[in-house]
């Protein structure tokens, strides 16, 4: 005897719709086998992939100096900062960073031993490492960095290919939890 009818009327999509159109729904979102054009998958990747992968490893090398330098100006945040600052290790060399450090160093190996006596010159290039004069402004600097660099990555995904995209949707969304991390951490 089959079970009687449900007396409510189901509500969302039907297991059947979901089924046939999941396949269309996953090469929309870019789990195709390559980009558009790509051919063969030993073309390598093009010169506008290497040049956003390259944008891509420097940015997160330049986040990695900017929590090696709070590091260093606020020992007492190792521990709350150890564990963000490996996931940018880990971003750093996904990219294909230059950079090697180790992803369980808690402390950085070539950070500066002090923080800066002089106030931070003005300049794009020079206000990464400056580090706040308190713990609060300092991760508060941290994550707006952190914010900035999530946003840029989630616009710059979409002009790039599959897997270079998918890994900065991840960069994107781990800078994200960072941000939530260090400036909702506490409450």
């Amino acid at each position: 005897m089959p079970f009687p009818s449900s007396p409510r009327p189901r509500s969302g999509p039907r297991r059947r719709s979901l089924l046939a159109v999941g396949p269309a729904a996953l090469a929309l979102a870019g789990c195709t086998a390559g980009p558009e054009g790509s051919g063969d998958a030993g073309d390598g990747p093009s010169a506008a992939e290497r040049r956003a992968r390259a944008r891509a490893a420097r940015d997160s090398e330049g986040l990695l100096e900017r929590y090696d330098a709070v590091i260093a100006a606020r020992p007492a945040l190792v521990g709350r900062l150890g564990p963000l600052r490996e996931n940018v290790v880990r971003h750093v060399q996904a990219f294909g960073g230059g950079r090697k450090a180790s992803p369980s160093a808690s402390v950085p190996p070539s950070g500066p031993a002090s923080p800066p006596a002089s106030p931070p010159p003005s300049g794009p290039a020079s206000s990464p490492v400056a580090v706040a004069g308190n713990d609060k402004d300092a991760l508060a600097g941290l994550a707006a960095a952190e914010r900035e660099l999530a946003d840029r990555r989630s616009k710059e995904l979409l002009g790039v290919p599959g897997e270079l995209a998918r890994l900065l949707a991840s960069a994107a969304a781990a800078g994200a939890a960072h941000v939530y991390l260090l400036s909702e951490g506490d409450a």
